[in-house]
């Protein structure tokens, strides 16, 4: 039986598809550093003791960059490339949300994303949320982070 780390990576192709779209973005260690630069709260991660059980990626960026991804101008790639690293940075991208089956509704998603947030919002204004969503339990659990937070959601068609 593969462990945790391998079934979170079939999880993250089975919904995102990410091999066959070039516009999203691929999530390898490259990647993973210049998130890190960006903000060290990007990728947040609940380890059961037998390795990840869940991860958050969310990208802080700007609200010009936002909307042109909103409105379908750019794509998610293009949204991560064009966020300057060191920048002021007024919205968040709620990227993804992923979590092994037998962990669901546990709250485990809503709590690394709400620590995650909390810590980019000591260093940057965030005045607005953004999401694609690929499943009506990522829609359901950003509109949550929305009302939680009060921040306005603006979603990508």
């Amino acid at each position: 039986m593969p462990g945790n780390f391998e079934r979170m990576l079939q999880l993250v192709e089975d919904v995102f598809y990410v091999k066959d779209d070039p516009t999203q973005l691929d999530v390898n260690e490259e990647v993973m550093e210049r998130l890190a630069r960006i903000h060290p709260a990007t990728l947040s991660e609940f380890d059961d003791g037998n390795g990840p059980a869940a991860w958050v990626l969310l990208i802080p960026t700007t609200k010009p960059l936002m909307e042109a991804f909103v409105s379908g101008k750019i794509g998610e790639q293009e949204l991560y490339a064009q966020t300057p690293e060191g920048g002021h940075y007024d919205a968040l991208y709620l990227c993804s949300a992923l979590v092994l089956e037998e962990y669901r509704r546990q709250g485990i998603a809503k709590r690394l994303a709400l620590q995650a947030l909390a810590e980019i919002r000591r260093d940057h204004p965030i005045a607005a949320l953004c999401v694609w969503s690929f499943s009506q339990e990522g829609k359901l659990g950003a509109q949550a982070l929305a009302k939680l937070t009060g921040l306005p959601l603006l979603e990508r068609a």
